[in-house]
């Protein structure tokens, strides 16, 4: 085994969008695990919307990536190296890795992972944080009822998918929203959406709002937001009173600064925004999922089973190479990719 390996780390801070420009391939030394930590070798690792914040100097519930620092970012892969009871080499595990191809850190903040019970990957996708994020939302701040509309953009991503399957199963109407014809098929022909708009289509939000309409003909009861801009502005004047606004993302913005001070879009602040949560008694609440992992074993148990049956479908996007990691991502931050976006780096 070679004694180096390979890492991304952050280069400068991008002004708007990403660019290549922004990140930096570097060689270091293959680290020594240290008393209560293993040494593993990453199969597989995560991209996913929030490696944008990180990347800004701004206040947010995490710290960002210093430049020069280490992309952070979750992954999957085998331990060649253990100095931590309980954990033996050979074995997988899922845990904060970052965007290189070995990490030695603590074992207590790993979760192993059996590929007897299916591919490794979707411990970062389907069974992992996204799919989480996506089921914890819903049920916990979407409180959906049989009969009810549901509304989620990005609807083929890790997060929407998981969204519109569960209201699904649950007897909602569900309308996704995603960038192209095709992801819109894949919506409804692999995930089960009633019904999915194409948001490209629409010069405007109000152009959107009118074919919304047409596909939820009694209104909007829960709208999961993970994008912000256009999509937002269109449902929001359609929810229903007592409507629930589950926020977890806002990737519309999310090139515009840490608190997005950049966007053109003014249109939703102030007394127009707040007047329409108060005249409609809606629910908006914002959640981070790390501050929820204590229910993940509840999550596994009500999803790992539909996965098994078929009932929840999956959809991976994979990049070959961590080299490739920043265009992946620079993709994945304007809908680029279909399904969870993952690199694979053996």
């Amino acid at each position: 085994m070679s004694d180096m390996m390979k890492q991304i780390v952050l280069a400068s801070r991008p002004d708007a969008a990403p660019t290549p420009e922004n990140f930096r391939l570097e060689e270091a030394a293959i680290p020594t695990p240290g008393e209560g930590e293993v040494l593993v070798r990453v199969n597989y690792m995560s991209l996913d919307p929030y490696m944008r914040g990180r990347m800004d100097d701004a206040k947010s519930y995490a710290a960002p990536v210093p430049v020069g620092g280490k992309m952070e970012g979750a992954g999957v892969g085998e331990i060649i190296a253990s100095n931590a009871k309980g954990f033996e080499v050979g074995e997988f595990v899922m845990g904060g890795f970052g965007w290189a191809t070995h990490a030695a850190v603590p074992a207590a903040g790993l979760s192993k992972v059996d590929p007897a019970n299916g591919p490794i990957t979707h411990s970062l996708g389907v069974l992992g944080m996204p799919g989480f994020t996506g089921w914890f939302g819903l049920t916990e701040h979407g409180r959906p009822q049989e009969g009810e509309t549901l509304v989620v953009a990005a609807a083929t991503g890790p997060v929407g998918s998981m969204v519109g399957q569960v209201a699904k199963s649950m007897g909602l109407r569900v309308v996704g929203i995603a960038g192209g014809p095709d992801k819109c098929k894949l919506a409804v022909d692999h995930f089960g959406f009633d019904a999915c708009l194409d948001h490209r289509a629409y010069e405007d939000a109000s152009a959107l709002r009118k074919a919304l309409k047409e596909e939820c003909p009694k209104g909007i009861d829960i709208y999961f937001e993970n994008v912000g801009g256009k999509v937002l502005e269109a449902v929001l004047p359609m929810m229903n009173r007592f409507g629930r606004i589950p926020i977890c993302g806002m990737i519309a913005w999310y090139n515009e600064g840490g608190l997005g001070e950049k966007a053109q879009d003014q249109s939703l602040t102030g007394p127009k925004l707040w007047r329409t949560i108060l005249v409609n008694f809606l629910s908006v609440n914002g959640f981070i999922i790390s501050n929820h992992w204590g229910r993940i074993g509840e999550f596994h148990k009500a999803i790992a089973p539909k996965i098994a049956d078929g009932s929840i479908a999956v959809q991976e996007d994979i990049t070959e190479g961590l080299e490739n990691a920043p265009d992946a991502f620079i993709k994945l931050l304007t809908g680029g990719n279909t399904g969870k976006a993952m690199v694979k780096l053996i």
